[in-house]
């Protein structure tokens, strides 16, 4: 069946990924984006696709559109970002949810919410499922966005009981993949920039914290499989990939696939920043039929190549905090 789709966030990284795999799947896709952590690029190859549309929007106001299903990737989602401008995160997250909640109980669309790992804080229960309620700082640098996520969270289930809207939740776990933002200040895209630049590859503490990372076209699988789910599944379910690596074992595997003498140089440890994270599974595995498939290797080598296929110049970073 072809639907009308609307993704928000859907010129940033999983956005325009997402975009693009519904474009080719023939549904009618509305883009919208305030390109504050995005890039028009992301996009511009679907611009002349009949099918695609591109809006210039923040969720934070409101806005009117006829759709069946909405995708909510909207928000800053690495911690330079999301810190740089801490009140706008939350009312990204709080606001914009309300926002598309109420486009989606209009028009009867179904409605995915991006939540993320985040909602764990600095989890004392490892791997993490769904049934842990996190230990999160919520007067902490990070609580703007895990606290927001959680928010997030909780309109999507009360918009659920209390006005049958047709929710999803699924919460992400690190991803990494083409079009990362070379200066979005993740890890993935830290190391491979700074490896390719023959720059030191910071790291934070002794690097002994752990991640778990999910490669891109794996994570778009399971979001779009939690979509068109028929089953009264409505989540939240854990996405990512299960397997685990220390910060300094992804620095060194970056160095090696690059060919860098780059050195590894240690910063303290920033406040709140989770110690172990890694997702249990289970439930997608049973729900949805899903596990990732792609090794972080292999994964890491498409990311490389396409860091040495863009011009650096060609992005700005998006505020001063992205290292």
């Amino acid at each position: 069946m072809i639907h009308r789709i609307l993704v928000t966030g859907g010129a940033g990284f999983l956005g325009s990924y997402l975009c693009e795999r519904l474009v080719n799947e023939g549904h009618d896709v509305i883009c919208l984006d305030n390109f504050f952590t995005s890039q028009k690029s992301n996009v511009a190859h679907l611009l002349a696709r009949p099918n695609f549309e591109l809006i210039r929007h923040d969720i934070t106001l409101p806005i009117f559109l006829e759709v069946d299903q909405i995708y909510n990737m909207a928000c800053p989602a690495a911690p330079g970002h999301y810190q740089h401008n801490p009140i706008k995160t939350m009312k990204t997250s709080v606001i914009g949810a309300i926002n598309m909640l109420g486009v989606a109980k209009r028009c009867g669309a179904r409605i995915l919410q991006a939540s993320t790992s985040e909602v764990y804080g600095d989890p004392e229960v490892h791997p993490q499922t769904e049934d842990y309620r996190g230990s999160v700082n919520p007067i902490g640098i990070r609580a703007c966005y895990d606290e927001g996520k959680r928010a997030a969270e909780t309109l999507f289930m009360d918009y659920h009981r209390s006005n049958k809207v047709d929710v999803r939740i699924v919460r992400i776990f690190n991803t990494y993949g083409p079009r990362m933002h070379p200066y979005d200040g993740r890890v993935v895209s830290n190391f491979i920039r700074q490896a390719l630049n023959g720059e030191d590859i910071t790291i934070f503490g002794e690097g002994s914290q752990t991640r778990s990372f999910c490669y891109r076209d794996d994570l778009v699988d399971v979001i779009i499989a939690m979509m068109n789910n028929d089953d009264d599944f409505i989540g939240p379910v854990n996405i990512g990939n299960p397997d685990e690596f220390t910060i300094r074992e992804l620095a060194e595997n970056v160095m090696a696939l690059c060919g860098s003498k780059s050195k590894l140089v240690q910063r303290p440890l920033p406040s709140d920043d989770p110690t172990r994270r890694r997702p249990d599974i289970s439930l997608a595995k049973e729900k949805l039929g899903w596990q990732p498939k792609v090794p972080l290797a292999e994964g890491l080598k498409h990311t490389i190549d396409w860091f040495q296929s863009i011009q650096l110049s060609d992005y700005r970073p998006p505020t001063p905090n992205f290292s």
